[in-house]
């Protein structure tokens, strides 16, 4: 696991054992707010014994961006911290999270410590804040990656953790194509200072604003290409004549996984205009 110094009090910690995925912590007067909790046990401790025992910072507050396994499964290993998330992150929790996490243990022997933690607070609408010291987190709904997805605003400092609404190339198999452009749109003319991913390195201040626009540029490229293959009555397999930088993004970010999120976004919006024409009378 690696970890970088973002601003005074804020840390971001970022996997090496899967999908460079990020976590983050706001250090307060008053304790730590954890934003998100990795994957594997062994790196979710070592988050645990830099703020708990390094820093002498307990953690009060976890904050789950969304359910997927790679942001929440380390939650369990904070027991006492308040779960704060949205309330669509507590439903899915309890049912796809329960399940997945019962398929994973399966074959994963490394995950048998781990439990899905339900979230002990929840907002369904707007915004909430997450008060701790001197330090303001506001939570706001930002769907499109998945349909209970927030990002996180540290005001004092104007970082924004924004979880999977960024990441290298936008994916919203899980979630919706129309919320994630609109998503993505109320980030613009932010003013953050740094943004933190939900995978990959974090986006700096100058940065930030070209790269809200690529994603969008991209997800526009992806509609249009699904769609022409769609309608020039060509079968699915043609999608994968359509790489990923034709559609404005690079195949090199997460050791390559970002092919794989782009192709399986083709086959979504194919199937998405398969299931509109079947519903046209």
């Amino acid at each position: 696991m690696q970890r970088e110094r973002v601003a005074d009090d804020i840390y971001v910690f970022t996997s090496t054992l899967y999908a460079q995925v990020t976590a983050g912590a706001v250090i307060t007067s008053d304790g730590a707010i954890l934003i998100d909790t990795l994957v594997f046990p062994e790196e979710a401790r070592a988050i645990k014994n830099f703020l708990e025992t390094r820093l002498n910072c307990p953690i009060r507050y976890v904050i789950n961006t969304h359910y997927h396994a790679d942001h929440t499964y380390g939650t369990c290993f904070f027991e006492n911290a308040q779960v704060v998330a949205h309330a669509l992150c507590y439903d899915l929790l309890a049912t796809r999270g329960q399940e997945g996490l019962r398929q994973a243990q399966q074959s994963a022997y490394e995950l048998r410590e781990i439990q899905v933690v339900l979230p002990h607070m929840v907002f369904e609408s707007g915004t909430m804040s997450v008060h701790l010291g001197n330090k303001t987190v506001e939570l706001r709904h930002s769907p499109g990656h998945s349909p209970d997805s927030i990002v996180c605003l540290v005001k004092e400092d104007q970082v924004l953790f924004a979880a999977d609404t960024l990441m290298p190339v936008p994916y919203f198999v899980d979630g919706s194509y129309d919320d994630f452009i609109a998503s993505l749109n109320a980030l613009k003319n932010g003013g953050f200072e740094n943004v933190v991913q939900g995978h990959g390195e974090v986006v700096l201040r100058g940065e930030i604003e070209r790269k809200i626009q690529s994603d969008l540029d991209y997800l526009a490229a992806v509609r249009k290409y699904a769609e022409q293959t769609f309608y020039e009555h060509q079968s699915a397999d043609a999608l994968a004549d359509i790489s990923i930088e034709s559609c404005g993004k690079s195949r090199i970010p997460l050791n390559g996984l970002v092919q794989d999120l782009h192709y399986a976004n083709l086959h979504a919006l194919y199937q998405q205009f398969e299931a509109q024409r079947g519903e046209t009378p």
